[in-house]
């Protein structure tokens, strides 16, 4: 099992200046979203991974930035590596989630 790349606020908020196109996903399941999104981004809840997701053969070799609630909340972890195990080759982790994006302004 391959280990999982992070990305921190300051090169996330780097990427999307540079690249609007950003697949940037919010993986929050229904019973932790709470409408909170960071700018850019789209919704793809954890459970939805692996059916869903799996037929986007489009994006396997895009970068794709998945986020949750924040530090202690596990889910951006398990979406990437959920990617990865799918075939997708070019994930992170944004691990600070919402609560670092917020508190970074």
């Amino acid at each position: 099992m391959a280990e999982v790349k992070t990305i921190s606020t300051e090169k996330l908020q780097q990427r999307l200046e540079q690249d609007n196109s950003l697949q940037l996903w919010n993986v929050l399941t229904d019973g932790y979203f709470t409408g909170e999104m960071i700018p850019g981004s789209h919704r793809v809840p954890l459970d939805t991974i692996g059916r869903e997701v799996s037929g986007e053969k489009s994006l396997k070799g895009e970068e794709i930035i998945v986020y949750c609630g924040g530090p202690k909340c596990p889910q951006s972890l398990q979406a990437a590596q959920k990617l990865m195990d799918l075939g997708y080759t070019n994930v992170k982790a944004y691990e600070g989630g919402l609560e670092e994006w917020k508190n970074a302004g």
